[in-house]
């Protein structure tokens, strides 16, 4: 397989996405779905992310290893990213943990997840392999991280994130040199340390890897092998190549493609309640740090065939608008006031509801003189008249899921239960 410098490396690159995780920070959203299902940006999926990435950046043979609760996301890539074309050497297989090594086992580890199906990715005929996690929001081009791999060649290129030094304690760290070689990986380290030249700052792992293929099918192999290892990338995989071969770190800076309007590069770990609320209220701002309007970048996902969003009733004390708010096909804002809110597909607000600060994933229905904010509502729900949530802390902790910063999560289940009791 020739490499030119007209070559795009994504041509021989595959992307193994790792969408098994549960996401148990997410509390009672990963219940019936597993974190990379979880609903995002008003019609999207998390995991639509890092696929939209691979295709944007060239790459058209795709695998999604999934594990808990993968239904939804199984669908879900079956409706939405059902174009792929075999004829023309695309692919996009998805890979549930299925004991294809013994009847007792399913997927050890991120690592073990790619060596159960060593076959697979051998059948695609490839060169590089590209493992994402399938739990981040963010855009970065594949291609530009493949470039340098080749360039320096190197036996592993990490995707980075530059954080604040003190920060990176909750990240694995990247040790690296002035040619950015790592030469040591931590795992959360209390005293992470920094980048030659810059002392404030350390360079954190994406959970984003670059391999040749040949050279990680020997390594899974052996580590398979490894009685005493966890079959982890982070934990094993990663530290053996820094210790015996050569390691580099990518910036994402390098890669992350920004539109013009984000002025940083937007890398979003929405594994908590607050961290998932805040992201999606980022989006409502005048100027977002993540723009999903970039043509040129699009997010890919299922797109139903819906009617358009509808505002109704226009008199004082009942009218329906919406402000600094997205508001996605298939809702009715009907004589009620939606704020820095976002709602998701098929939404129903009734007359005299008012949404501040709300992420209502798909098919909620808010009935009248609803008064919500600051809270996330699950797909579904059906919110009974009245009901006030986001002004009174007590109130709310006792029948919902409300974290400490106040952002509270209201579930069917929580309501029904509610409910119940209320008599």
């Amino acid at each position: 397989m020739q490499t030119g410098p007209n070559t795009r490396l994504s041509t021989q690159a595959m992307a193994f996405v790792l969408a098994g995780g549960r996401g148990s920070r997410l509390k009672e959203l990963t219940d019936r779905r597993a974190k990379p299902a979880v609903y995002f940006g008003g019609k999207a999926r998390i995991i639509d992310f890092a696929l939209s990435n691979a295709l944007n950046s060239g790459i058209r043979k795709m695998a999604i290893a999934t594990q808990y609760k993968a239904h939804s996301l199984i669908r879900h890539c079956q409706r939405g990213w059902g174009f792929f074309r075999a004829e023309r050497n695309e692919y996009l297989d998805i890979l549930p943990a299925s004991q294809r090594v013994s009847e007792s086992q399913w997927y050890l580890g991120t690592a073990d997840a790619v060596t159960q199906n060593i076959d697979i990715v051998d059948s695609y005929g490839i060169k590089y392999v590209v493992v994402l996690a399938g739990d981040h929001v963010y855009k970065m081009d594949y291609e530009i991280m493949l470039r340098q791999h080749c360039e320096t060649q190197a036996d592993v290129t990490i995707g980075c994130l530059t954080v604040p030094r003190m920060e990176a304690t909750a990240f694995g760290v990247m040790h690296v040199d002035a040619d950015l070689r790592i030469t040591d990986f931590l795992e959360k380290p209390a005293d992470p340390p920094s980048i030659p030249g810059d002392p404030d700052h350390a360079l954190a792992s994406m959970g984003i890897y670059v391999f040749n293929w040949d050279l990680l099918r020997d390594l899974l192999i052996r580590d398979a092998a490894d009685p005493n290892s966890s079959h982890d990338f982070g934990n094993d995989i990663i530290p053996q190549i820094v210790k015996h071969g050569k390691a580099m770190a990518h910036r994402f800076s390098d890669s992350c493609v920004k539109s013009g309007l984000e002025t940083e590069p937007y890398w979003r770990d929405v594994g908590t309640l607050d961290a998932f609320w805040q992201a999606n209220i980022d989006l409502t701002d005048f100027v977002p740090k993540l723009d999903i309007y970039d043509n040129a970048w699009p997010i890919w996902t299922y797109s139903e065939v819906l009617p358009p969003a509808k505002f109704i009733h226009n008199t004082d004390g009942r009218r329906g608008f919406a402000v600094s708010s997205l508001v996605a096909a298939d809702c009715i804002v009907s004589g009620s006031e939606v704020s820095n809110s976002l709602l998701f597909t098929g939404c129903r607000t009734h007359s005299f509801s008012s949404l501040d600060c709300v992420v209502a994933l798909p098919q909620v229905v808010v009935n009248r003189k609803a008064e919500l904010s600051r809270c996330i509502l699950d797909r579904g729900v059906i919110v009974p008249e009245g009901l006030v949530v986001g002004q009174d802390p007590e109130e709310d902790a006792k029948w919902f899921r409300r974290t400490e910063s106040g952002i509270v999560l209201v579930t069917q289940d929580m309501l029904d239960a509610r409910a119940a009791q209320l008599g």
